[in-house]
This record gives C-alpha cells, structure tokens and sequence, in this order.
C-alpha cells in the first residue's frame, strides 16, 4: 500500500474519532454544570485544557464563556480540532484515496460533512441545545464505524484506520478523564462529596461506560470509575483496551511474534501496553491521576510520531 493512501485512512479514521470525543467532551461539561447546586459555579474554561488547544483559544477569544468554548470546539474554521474542521478533513481524505474505500464509507463521510455545513449555518440553534447536537454527532460517526468495518476488507488499509482509531480514543480517553481533574482542581474540599460522585457518574455516561461500569462494581467510587477506564482489559473505550487493540493491529501489518518487534512502532506500543496490563490503580493514584494521564499522553504521542516516521512520510 502507498504511504500517502496509508496516511490518509489513518488520519480520516483520527478525525472522525476526535470529532466524537469533543462531542463527547461538551455533554461531560453540560452534565457536570447540570450538577452544580450554583450554575454561577459553571466552568467552561476546563475544556480548553483538556483539549490542548489553551494557546490558540487565547489567541482568538478574550474569555472563555459557554458561547466561546462551543464556537471554538464545534465550528471555528481557525481550531484544526474543531468537530466542523475534523470532518471537513476526515472528507478530504476519504475523497483522496476513493479507490480502496467501500461506496458506502465514501457517502457517508461525504453526506456527514455536508449534513454538518448545514447544522453550522444556524449556530445559534445549536446553542440552544448542543446536547442534541453533539449526539448527532456521535450518531453519525458511529454510523462511520460500522461500514468501516463491515463494508472493506480487513486487510492493510483497514488496519492502518484502526490504528488510527484506536490511539485517537485512547489519547481522548486520557483527556475526557482530566476534565474531571480541571474542574475540581480549584475546589479540593468538594473531593469525597455527593457532588463529586454525581460528576464522576458523569464522565463515566460520556464514555458509554456508565452500564458497563455497573455490571462490574457495586458502587461508584473514583479509585473503581479509573480502574475501569484506564485498565480495564475488555471495555472498548478503555485506554488498556484501545493500546492493546492498536498493537494488535499492528503486530497483523508486520507479522511479528508477541514479545517482539520489528520497528520502533512496535517497540512503543508494547511498552505502553505492557505498563498498562501490569499496572495498578493504587499505582495510578500513588503518580496523581493528572500526572500518570500525561504519561500517557506523550507515550501515544510518540507513537504517532514513529508512525509517521516508518510509513507515512515516503512512498
């Protein structure tokens, strides 16, 4: 396979990701304000944070207000990360490599973006209740999922769009987490409380993971709600879950042996997985959970990075 067709699915499959996790990251914000005993108390200025995207947010607004942040997270042509700008880029891509995509994955990458131009036509509407908006969203992208799946071979192109997958959700994972860490960090005495619990189930129904959670523990508890989102090995959306799914799938592209690697690709994802099957959550906590989530970050950084280097960047 070419590397510029490999890039292009890895890359279209990031974007479509990244657009359902800001979707996602917006109803975990509106659920926690939803909580607040005092909406005056609101806070919109975590999201940035968690986004990464604090230095070019400050660049083009003067404060961080609900109208700003959603501008900024949903629409603005000038944020790369946007959810309009993500699937504008995820169409570009599909567009360019038309030839080894399904019919079907192509109308619905192309119908999504064209749906999402007319969504954005009317902010306002949107404003009004982003929660119907960012489950669209979600509903569309899940719609890509499916015939990504179901409609190519699982051969190298649909491996290059998993792992595209999979490290997109792991590192949204990571951050979809700290939004939790930024929004109690001006308030540690709130930590234990009836409030804290109701904002962690809220994260928890964010990732989907609220049901799955309890059909493992009996009650909510932050150390239990961590457990199984970072480590839990068999809940889709958990980071343990998504590193093990991308090294998976690249261990298929290679055709290396477990406890082996063949490239710098492999060696990364095997040490990250690796740590995370044989971690602790009393090791999550005993780092800090902001602290050990940033080390996660940068090893799915550098992942993408050694990605590019071993076969994006010539053909």
């Amino acid at each position: 396979m070419l590397s510029r067709v490999a890039d292009s699915i890895y890359w279209m499959n990031r974007y479509i990701e990244r657009a359902e996790n800001y979707a996602r990251f917006i109803t975990a914000n509106l659920l926690l304000i939803l909580d607040l005993p005092d909406r005056t108390q609101e806070q919109w200025e975590p999201l940035i944070f968690t986004t990464g995207d604090n230095e070019l947010f400050r660049k083009l607004y003067a404060e961080a207000s609900r109208e700003t942040v959603l501008e900024f997270l949903i629409q603005n042509p000038d944020n790369p990360s946007s959810i309009g700008s993500c699937i504008a880029r995820a169409r570009e891509n599909a567009r360019h490599v038309r030839e080894v995509l399904s019919l079907e994955i192509w109308q619905q990458t192309n119908e999504f973006h064209m749906q999402l131009r007319d969504y954005l036509t009317d902010f306002g509407s949107i404003l009004s209740d982003p929660v119907e908006f960012c489950n669209e969203v979600k509903k569309q992208c899940h719609l890509f999922h499916g015939y990504f799946d179901t409609s190519i071979s699982h051969s190298e192109g649909w491996l290059f769009g998993m792992l595209g997958r999979q490290l997109e959700r792991a590192d949204k994972i990571t951050r979809l987490l700290d939004v939790k860490y930024f929004v109690l960090l001006p308030d540690v005495h709130a930590v234990g409380s009836s409030l804290d619990l109701l904002q962690w189930s809220a994260i928890l129904k964010s990732a989907s993971a609220h049901e799955m959670y309890y059909r493992k523990y009996n009650q909510l508890s932050p150390a239990s709600i961590v457990e199984f989102l970072v480590l839990d090995g068999r809940f889709p959306r958990s980071i343990r879950f998504c590193v093990s799914e991308a090294e998976n799938a690249h261990r298929v592209l290679t055709g290396s042996q477990p406890a082996s690697f063949s490239n710098e690709t492999e060696r990364r994802l095997g040490q990250l997985r690796s740590n995370l099957d044989y971690a602790g959550v009393e090791d999550v906590f005993r780092q800090g959970l902001h602290e050990y989530l940033d080390d996660i970050q940068i090893g799915l950084n550098n992942i993408g990075d050694s990605l590019a280097v071993c076969y994006f960047q010539s053909d």
